[in-house]
């Protein structure tokens, strides 16, 4: 337990809501540690991280929407100056989802393989300034940053990156064929909410219609 007189403010990102209960529940046994929010979709999770103003986001890489690198850049776009510290939990320890979310900003990537009492250390870790790797998965960062790392650097793609969190469920929605009302009901926004995202996400692509749109998705797999 670190010698703060506040405790630790977490904020949970997980699409897993059994293992976001797992999570709370033992960051409840730290007397140094409030759990002040969770999420379970990317676009909640940028909503509740604003709300809740937490010092630590644990956050999951594999979701729907783009996963946790697109809460990272929904952050770093709606309030860079107040970003939180963001702790990758994730089943995944593979290096090229390592070093894409620290490249995204990510503080540290623990596995959840981690035990409650060392995830508790992770967090007051990163919310002190430092980074934080489970074992092994430095070495992916290091040799990524010095230029020794086999793999290639993630492809970029402009037109796709410049999208926001809900227009890429507006467009994931309309590659599978919703509806604008369809899709107003599944995200509980208004028609014309859809519909002026649905014009910000062909601005951006490029594309003239929502039949092109629809092509352009499926060549990036995106459904």
């Amino acid at each position: 337990m670190s010698g703060r007189s506040e405790p630790y403010r977490v904020f949970l990102v997980d699409d897993h809501g059994v293992f976001r209960s797992g999570v709370r529940a033992e960051l409840a046994s730290e007397n140094d540690m409030q759990v002040v929010g969770e999420a379970g979709a990317v676009a909640d999770a940028v909503t509740g991280i604003l709300q809740s103003s937490p010092d630590v986001v644990l956050l999951d890489v594999h979701m729907p929407a783009g996963g946790g690198i697109a809460v990272l850049r929904g952050i770093a776009d709606a309030a860079p100056e107040k970003a939180p510290v963001f702790l990758a939990l994730s089943v995944s320890d593979a290096a090229e989802d390592v070093i894409a979310t620290i490249r995204a900003g990510a503080r540290g990537y623990v596995t959840k393989t981690i035990g409650g009492p060392e995830l508790a250390d992770s967090v007051r870790r990163v919310a002190d300034g430092d980074a934080v790797f489970s074992p092994r998965l430095a070495g992916f960062v290091l040799d990524s940053f010095t230029g020794r790392s086999p793999l290639p650097e993630p492809h970029l793609d402009p037109e796709l990156d410049s999208l926001t969190p809900r227009e890429m469920e507006v467009l994931r929605l309309l590659a599978r064929g919703f509806t604008y009302r369809e899709i107003a009901e599944d995200l509980v926004i208004s028609i014309k909410t859809v519909e002026t995202h649905a014009s910000n996400v062909l601005r951006k692509t490029q594309q003239s219609n929502r039949n092109a749109l629809t092509r352009w998705a499926a060549n990036r797999h995106i459904s």
